[in-house]
């Protein structure tokens, strides 16, 4: 599943639509074989950053999701841990007033798991790589760790306002298919071939008016639902939302 960003509402949708069920508490049932994978930034921007995380830690913990630390995750992570914060932004201080009247713990809670959740998931085998801002086989480490999870923004912005990023998936040219979100596309991206250099983008853009977009794997089969809204303005999803 693509980058939530605090859309509860849309998760809600998109869950029923995948055939996921959950409760009054946000307990989630699964349909039978399948396992959810959410490729990171779960907070800020969107309207219930709290219900977001209260859900997928349930289920992570439960062993019914795994989920992929994103930059704005790490960001959140350290704020509330007291830690040093990458980059501060008004997204931030918006989580953080919506967390205020979360207990203490759950806000311990959250701190370590938004900071323990790793940068990267490799799966089937080895056929399956998810990482929230995509990939760099060349890179090693913490090095390669740190792109996973905050890529490479150029100094320059594109003529939507957003940030210009490394081609990674350009780059990509190994057997296993990578996911990743990250970087806002109208519609989810697949470049290469399956197993020759296969990428998907699934971050369509929820926040900002757009949808929430999950892969199921293997079939490579797209599943969203539209916002309910757009939460954020954003001139790339103007034409697909409407100016609101």
């Amino acid at each position: 599943m693509g980058d939530v960003h605090g859309c509860l509402p849309e998760l809600l949708a998109l869950l029923r639509r995948l055939g996921y069920g959950t409760d009054e508490e946000l307990n989630l049932t699964l349909p039978l074989g399948r396992q959810l994978i959410l490729v990171g930034d779960l907070v800020d921007r969107g309207p219930d950053t709290p219900g977001v995380l209260k859900l997928v830690m349930k289920a992570v913990a439960a062993g019914q999701a795994l989920a992929v630390r994103g930059n704005h995750d790490e960001r959140l992570g350290h704020a509330l841990s007291g830690g040093h914060v990458r980059k501060p932004t008004a997204n931030l201080e918006s989580s953080l007033k919506q967390l205020v009247t979360a207990s203490p713990t759950f806000r311990r809670r959250a701190a370590a798991f938004l900071l323990d959740s790793p940068p990267q998931l490799t799966l089937d085998e080895g056929r399956l790589l998810v990482a929230h801002a995509g990939d760099r086989a060349d890179l090693a480490g913490s090095e390669r760790g740190e792109y996973n999870v905050h890529g490479h923004d150029f100094e320059e912005r594109d003529a939507y306002g957003h940030p210009v990023r490394e081609d990674w998936a350009a780059l990509h040219t190994g057997p296993h298919l990578i996911v990743s979100g990250h970087t806002p596309v109208r519609r989810p991206q697949q470049r290469g071939q399956v197993a020759a250099g296969e990428s998907w983008n699934i971050d369509t853009g929820c926040v900002y008016g757009g949808s929430l977009t999950a892969l199921r794997y293997p079939e490579r089969q797209l599943v969203s639902v539209r916002a309910a809204r757009a939460y954020m303005p954003s001139r790339l999803f103007e034409e697909v939302s409407g100016v609101r």
